[in-house]
Parts: structure tokens; sequence; C-alpha cells
């Protein structure tokens, strides 16, 4: 039996997986909110109380850099360390990776219904590159070796925003004064949409209606701007949500040109699947092929966007079974 567990900063996924004929097979899945809890060693071990069963490897993909076997979760005040987890376990190895670095597993896993394809392509095989906006942005690339892709795990997501418009540099001094030194995912994220939103209304770019604002102090503001801009009650939040998706093309096609992704880039994370009919305008790619000497290159790099939220759960699956011998 394989454990996995997709660590997040809003909440812990955690699974049992059987490797068999037909690949891994998922046998029992649990949410957790990560926030509830002081350690991931507290919620596996609540997991294992709730779901008896012999652990024969584990892997766990995590939101931060994971270094010596520990990693703190980016939005979390709290270290995982691998060693807690293998005296938990009773297992002689435990796998901590990215939780980029287990989507870009969890991809070769996926059902073709899974997928949805914004650009076709040349359809050659190539590198891979992978970038998901959720709680944070991750980012990873896959190196095509002439035989099979080797993940890279990265933290790009925490790289300095670049502006492209005066727009975009009239944003990158609002999130200065702010944060100082702006990332990509001071932009690209469930908190980054929020942002954005306050630059546009701060900027006098549209009038703030009272019913939102009464719904932003009792709900995620987030999920508020997103649900009233594709209702298409705000114009704010049209707005705001045009330029946040306008800006998930524009890196993910710096991260394509970084990785020189040929082969394709998936777009994953939990906002992308709520905003596909948005993504799917044309907003997204038009951003991505842009204006730039690599224009051309751009437009034949196959783009689809992930609509599985538990593909960097089978990804760390995939990873401890290969490890382990279970699956080659």
């Amino acid at each position: 039996m394989i454990l996995a567990g997709d660590i997040g900063g809003t909440k812990v996924n955690l699974a049992l997986y059987e490797a068999g004929g037909r690949g891994l097979e998922c046998r029992v899945i649990e949410t957790y909110p990560s926030r509830d809890y002081s350690s991931l060693r507290e919620i596996v071990k609540l997991f294992l109380e709730a779901h008896s069963a012999k652990v024969d490897c584990a892997c766990f993909g995590i939101a931060g850099p994971v270094r010596n076997g520990r990693a703190q979760p980016t939005n979390l005040s709290w270290i995982a360390d691998v060693r807690e987890l293998i005296t938990l376990l009773n297992l002689e190895k435990v796998w901590l990776i990215n939780d980029l670095e287990a989507n870009a597993y969890g991809i070769q896993e996926l059902a073709p219904d899974k997928l949805v394809e914004l650009n076709r392509g040349s359809g050659i095989n190539g590198n891979l590159a992978i970038i998901s906006a959720g709680t944070g942005l991750g980012e990873a690339g896959l190196l095509w070796d002439g035989r099979r892709h080797l993940v890279i795990p990265s933290e790009g997501g925490h790289s300095d925003f670049g502006p492209r418009t005066d727009l975009d540099v009239e944003l990158l001094g609002y999130f200065r004064a702010r944060f100082g030194q702006v990332s990509w995912e001071h932009v690209l994220s469930g908190a980054g949409s929020f942002h954005i939103y306050q630059f546009l209304r701060d900027s006098g770019r549209g009038t703030e209606p009272a019913w939102l604002a009464e719904e932003m102090k009792q709900n995620d503001p987030a999920a508020v701007i997103t649900k009233a801009a594709l209702e298409n009650k705000c114009g704010l939040c049209v707005q705001a949500l045009d330029l946040f998706t306008r800006y998930y093309g524009a890196e993910a096609a710096n991260l394509a040109l970084k990785m020189f992704a040929i082969g394709g880039v998936y777009v994953g994370g939990g906002i992308a699947p709520k905003i596909i009919e948005k993504i799917k305008d044309g907003t997204f790619m038009k951003a991505f092929i842009g204006e730039g000497r690599m224009k051309d290159l751009l437009a034949t790099i196959p783009v689809r966007v992930i609509l599985d939220d538990k593909t960097a759960l089978i990804g760390a699956a995939h990873y401890a079974a290969a490890q382990s011998g279970k699956i080659s």
C-alpha cells in the first residue's frame, strides 16, 4: 500500500494507493484544512488511525522548497520533517518532494478527459513545463532526454514579476509599496487576484459596489471577485479576472521559454478549472504568444489545462511506487 500526500497552504490531501495491473488505484482519500493542525505528522497520524493499513512506502508533495528532508510550506507556519514521518510510519524511507514536482509526475497518469486543450501546437517530443496557481504559484519543468521526461523542481513562482505594459508598470509600483520586492506569486495566486482587484479599485478604474464589499467581508474575496466576474455582475471584477488571466498566460510563456518546453505547457492548480471558460476565451493564449521575438515559437507549443485537482496526489504516489520498484 502506498501513502501519498499533497500538502498545500489551504488543504492537505492524503490517500492510499495500490499499484496493480491497471496502474495506480486509489483506495481511500481524505482532506484536512492545513491551518487547523500543528504539523504534517499530526495529520498523517489521524489519517492512519481512521484507515488502518500496512503502508509499504510513502511520498508527500509539499508547497515549498525541500532541503535535507525538511520543508516549511510557503503559506504555513509548521515544518514537515521526513525523519518524523519515517518514525511514525516505521519505514526505512519516506520521500518529501516539491508539490509541483509531484504534479509533474502526475501528468503521465492523467486521462485525456482530465485535460482541456488551449493550443494544439506541433505535437513533437521535447521538454515540458507546468505552472499552477492556487494558494501560491508553483512552477516545474520536465526535461526530455530522448526516452523519458526527468522532472526539474523549481521555486520559479517567487521570481520577480515582469511588466509588459504601462498598466503593468503602474501595478508593479502599487504592489512594491505594499510588498517590497514583487514576485509572480503576488499576482498569480488566490490572494493575487484580490491584490489585482484592489489595484484597479484604488487607481480609480471603477467603483466598488456596496454589495460586493459586504460579500468580501463575509467570504473569501478572491472567490467573490471571480464569481462576480464570471457572472458579469461587476465591471471591476471583470477587469480583475481579465488581467489575472493575461498575467497567467504571460508567465506561462516565460516558463515555456526558460524550459524550452516545445513538448507542451500544462496549466494546473486549483484556480484554472474554476475559471476555465475565461481561460478558453483567448485572453490566456493571446498573452502566451505575445508580440515578442519568440512569438512564432510560442505559437507552436501545445498548451493544456489540467482539470484533475488530485494530480499532485497521484504524482506523489507514482514517485513512491517508482522509487520502491512497484512500477517502472
